[in-house]
């Protein structure tokens, strides 16, 4: 697992406005980098480019601006690659006497991990000297591995530097290596500075110090830009049981300082929270499994995190495509994780009622009502063995909340869903096993989000296995084994 340094851009200066061209040879998947040196009477943070992150800012030097004094402002820009990617834009207010920016665009690479994670924490030096010392304002968490980017941002333009270099207490730092040292003369004037590093030992959670030497007296802003190779990803997996589950686990949080998860199902466009799965605490936890028993049948979908860690920030990763595929249609109960095969029959013939009154005024007709409800319909089945029979009434019998969920072996989006029972008629055939069900129902909201389906019933393990020994023996870790197995044939 390594993480290295690049290349970088042209330096791109001027009053107000700056594209700073991308380094020769980027390729999809390397991080860029802007760092941005800014200086204005209004101290604006620049505009953040056209698909681009703002990863931090922070003004400071003190002092009144002017040339070559007072206040800076460093900014910190990322992007992941994706190939034939545009140099980025970005500006602060024009017509502003001795405004300026500088701005440049340099690359990392990773070997290892799901993707990129990053965190900034910044300082300032008031202090005219030529010993820079910059106190970062946030704590970070460190491990051995960690890519330090050291920005700087002073307000001379002649100060050459020696020395930069990054503590924090009980963290080991490589040596600092220096990349970039550029002056900027538009305006009142300043100068971008950036150098690399690595932990090279220590763990914890530290506010680190940037410091450096300079030639020549100055204050300015000094930043570590903190990146790792991401441990987290989103993996779903198919049981092989009937109705269809999914598994759905997302992994590595712990390694990426994750505290809240939200897990979503994809179809197309549209994104859908997992049961249970919206707004999950998970400090402190490696991984989040829920169990997804309402995907949509005969439609290829997938799944995506929205991870947000303890900084605020929020990461997206997205699982591989995973298709759910039967011979029938399926009522079922999400929750329990039961369920019958089933042919729908009849065409649905939705009734809508309207609470509403009538009156006769003078001979015209005023009629008074509520909005109108929602559909009820009767919805006919057809179950072919004892089997399906049997398997419906029992779910029936014993729906979650009175509420079913009724998909067509492909998704159809006018019928999927989830209906409230009103009550049901049976007709089965004296001379085979088939059975007609007319299944009178209202269209229903979804259960309730707090109400987490079940990865396994008690039949999928009466079917497995004989005593509570042979369970115990089986699994023989922890309760979290029995969710993640797949007790289909």
């Amino acid at each position: 697992m390594t993480i290295s340094y690049g290349t970088a851009g042209a330096l791109a200066q001027h009053t107000d406005t700056v594209t700073p061209a991308l380094p020769a040879g980027t390729s999809a998947g390397q991080l860029a980098v802007l760092q941005v040196v800014s200086g204005h009477p209004n101290d604006n943070v620049p505009s953040t480019p056209s698909g681009w992150t703002l990863a931090g800012s922070f003004s400071g030097g003190g002092g009144s601006f002017g040339l070559n004094t007072g206040p800076r402002r460093l900014t910190l820009f990322a992007r992941v690659l994706a190939g034939g990617d545009s140099a980025p834009t970005t500006a602060i207010p024009s017509g502003s006497s001795g405004s300026l920016i500088g701005a440049r665009v340099f690359t990392l690479a990773r070997t290892a991990g799901t993707g990129w994670r990053w965190a900034a924490t910044f300082g300032q030096d008031i202090t005219s000297d030529t010993s820079f010392s910059a106190a970062c304002a946030t704590a970070l968490t460190w491990s051995a591995g960690d890519f330090e980017v050291l920005a700087y941002a002073w307000n001379t333009q002649t100060a050459s530097t020696s020395g930069r270099a990054v503590t924090a207490s009980g963290i080991t730092f490589a040596t600092a290596t220096s990349h970039l040292g550029d002056a900027i003369t538009s305006g009142n004037g300043g100068r971008l500075t950036m150098a690399e590093s690595v932990v090279t030992a220590g763990t914890g959670t530290q506010a680190p110090t940037v410091t450096a030497t300079l030639s020549t007296a100055g204050t300015g802003v000094g930043a570590v830009l903190r990146v790792s190779e991401a441990t987290s990803d989103i993996n779903a997996t198919a049981q092989s049981v009937f109705p269809p589950r999914n598994l759905v686990s997302a992994t590595g949080l712990t390694g990426d300082d994750i505290v809240t998860a939200t897990l979503y199902r994809q179809v197309g466009t549209d994104l859908t929270a997992v049961r249970a799965a919206s707004n999950v605490n998970v400090s402190g936890q490696s991984s989040l499994l829920r169990v997804d028993a309402e995907q949509p049948l005969g439609v290829s979908l997938n799944y995506a995190a929205v991870l947000t860690d303890l900084y605020g920030q929020q990461w997206t990763v997205y699982s591989g495509p995973i298709t759910s595929t039967v011979d029938s249609d399926v009522i079922s109960d999400a929750i329990r994780g039961v369920g019958a095969a089933v042919q729908i029959e009849a065409p649905l013939g939705w009734k809508r009622d309207r609470d509403a009154t009538q009156f006769n005024i003078n001979g015209r007709i005023v009629v008074v009502g509520r909005p109108r409800s929602a559909p009820s319909a009767t919805i006919t089945v057809r179950t072919e063995t004892d089997d399906d029979g049997d398997a419906l009434n029992e779910l029936l019998d014993n729906a979650t909340e009175g509420t079913i969920l009724v998909r067509k072996q492909n998704f159809l989006t006018r019928l999927d869903g989830t209906y409230a029972l009103i009550d049901d008629q049976e007709d089965p055939n004296w001379y085979d096993e088939f059975r007609w069900f007319q299944l009178n129902v209202v269209k229903s909201d979804d259960w309730p989000d707090v109400m987490e389906a079940a990865g396994f019933t008690l039949a999928d393990i009466a079917a497995n296995f004989s005593t509570l020994a042979d369970i115990a023996a089986f699994f023989p870790t922890n309760l979290l084994a029995i969710a993640q197995y797949d007790f289909g044939p």
